[in-house]
């Protein structure tokens, strides 16, 4: 993979992030991931992989949707300059990135302990681009991105793996929601052997349904195609 837009100080930047993620990880579950070549392989390298889509997305605010430990939101985040949101409902680990990116004076990052869904009613249609890295199945992110993307926002999904399954479903409820799939790309990274795919969609239209749901309802009773609810 070849990755291009990134200066030496901003690799260096995000470095330093993944050292102190890395550190703190010793006492706080950020992360499986302990070991430092292995962590710059699936958390910098998979994270910037996303860097053609982010950069094609229209200009504004950025949100990393279930952050975890701060990827990819932190190195695209870095690298793209955006005004970054970090999302994730485990306050405890939003706290140890908050501490890191203090560390390294990084402002134009910060962190949200909040669901998705009462981020969506806090701060609707606020975002021009959204990631979910390794998060839920297609469906259910659509569903969580649509109430916070402004018109011709764009959620951009990074995964593993998509069956063909999970796609035609998605795409089943790309006129109830009003998003569109308009890109997808798969790779392997440098190792030659970790498979990833990214996945674009654009909101399109207002979604036909009322946004977003009750917290958890994505996940727990996903839409299908037939179904028509109007609850919250």
């Amino acid at each position: 993979m070849t990755v291009v837009d990134i200066t030496e100080e901003q690799m260096n930047t995000i470095q330093e992030y993944l050292k102190g993620i890395l550190e703190i990880n010793k006492t706080v579950n950020l992360t499986r991931i302990t070991d430092q070549k292995e962590a710059e392989l699936l958390h910098i390298e998979d994270s910037i992989s996303a860097l053609p889509e982010i950069n094609e997305a229209p200009e504004g605010l950025y949100g990393d949707l279930g952050t975890g430990g701060g990827f990819p939101g932190v190195p695209l985040g870095i690298i793209t300059g955006r005004q970054t949101i970090l999302v994730d409902s485990v306050k405890k680990k939003l706290n140890a990135i908050e501490c890191v990116l203090q560390d390294l004076s990084i402002q134009d990052i910060v962190v949200n302990a909040s669901r998705i869904e009462d981020l969506a009613n806090e701060m609707p249609k606020k975002f021009s681009v959204l990631t979910a890295r390794a998060l839920s199945s297609l469906s259910s992110l659509l569903e969580l991105a649509c109430p916070l993307l402004r018109m011709n926002g764009q959620l951009i999904c990074l995964k593993s793996h998509v069956s063909d399954e999970e796609l035609n479903l998605a795409q089943s409820l790309e006129k109830k929601l009003g998003m569109k799939l308009i890109k997808q790309r798969s790779f392997y990274l440098s190792d030659g052997e970790t498979y990833r795919e990214v996945l674009v969609f654009e909101k399109v239209a207002k979604p036909k349904i009322k946004l977003p749901r009750r917290v958890g309802m994505a996940q727990k009773k996903p839409l299908s195609e037939n179904n028509s609810t109007n609850k919250k």
